[in-house]
């Protein structure tokens, strides 16, 4: 069953993929409610194939890598889905559905059988410190994939071409706007992600803090993050604020999914 979920979820990730970029490509958009349906139909299957293995294995899964990355892909989709809720950003889901078919596919190609947990992560504390720190990941992707479509906008509007396309994304002030809420959010998130983790370290190992790769990568991104809204605060927008939402991301992820493979280290166990 997880399988077939996540084959089922993958389809649906390309066929909203597609949806997202046919009005940016035809002069007869489709439905505004066609994309984001169909990126609401692969967020359910997701999040469906990640309950079953969890129910199968026992606890959430999240602690081998791949299940790391299946589980930011899922919630990457329903941040997604929740944003265009809030603001006019369907184009957001042209950014965020191809991530989500490569974080999914990575997933379901090296997926292998679940293991027993390290006892390390034998807490209640895992749901809630993995939930919190990967809900700021995946607001931060979102923020992401706002500047990406800013810069996109902002250098169509300077060079006067693709007017067919540039006409039906959202304005620069739109999307400006919403990276700034979504990086509050986020930084609010990821700020609570450690701080779990801080207080489940002092349970587990008697310290609040261990320095190894993981934990102080995730000290600098927050540190990036902090300085990036500190500055949109001080008066910073439009394409520098949008350069360095970017730049911060491509950190964020390089300590995700890099770091252990690297620098193999105690935290988070099995952590991917």
């Amino acid at each position: 069953m997880e399988i077939v979920l996540l084959q089922l979820a993958i389809a649906f990730y390309l066929l909203s993929t597609g949806a997202f970029f046919w009005p940016l490509m035809s002069p007869r958009p489709p439905a505004r409610a066609v994309a984001p349906g169909l990126l609401c139909v692969a967020f359910v299957a997701h999040a469906g194939a990640i309950a079953v293995r969890s129910f199968t294995a026992g606890h959430i899964a999240v602690v081998e890598s791949y299940e790391a990355v299946s589980f930011f892909g899922c919630l990457l989709a329903g941040v997604c889905l929740l944003a265009q809720l809030r603001a006019p950003v369907a184009i957001l889901g042209a950014v965020v559905s191809p991530l989500c078919v490569v974080l999914t596919t990575g997933a379901f190609v090296f997926s292998t059988q679940s293991r027993d947990l390290p006892p390390s992560l034998h807490s209640a504390w895992l749901p809630i410190h993995v939930t919190l720190a990967f809900l700021g990941n995946a607001v931060f992707g979102v923020a992401f994939s706002a500047s990406l479509v800013y810069l996109l906008q902002e250098r169509q509007l300077k060079s006067k071409k693709g007017r067919l396309s540039f006409r039906r994304l959202p304005s620069l002030e739109t999307l400006d706007n919403l990276n700034y809420r979504v990086l509050a959010w986020g930084f609010a998130l990821l700020t609570l992600g450690i701080l779990t983790g801080a207080v489940w370290a002092e349970y587990v190992w008697g310290t609040f803090w261990v320095w190894e790769p993981r934990p102080i990568l995730s000290l600098v991104t927050w540190v990036m993050y902090a300085l990036l809204l500190h500055y949109r605060t001080a008066g910073w927008r439009g394409r520098r604020a949008a350069a360095l939402t970017i730049a911060c991301f491509v950190v964020l992820v390089g300590s995700f999914l890099g770091v252990k493979l690297i620098f193999p280290g105690r935290h988070g166990g099995a952590f991917g």
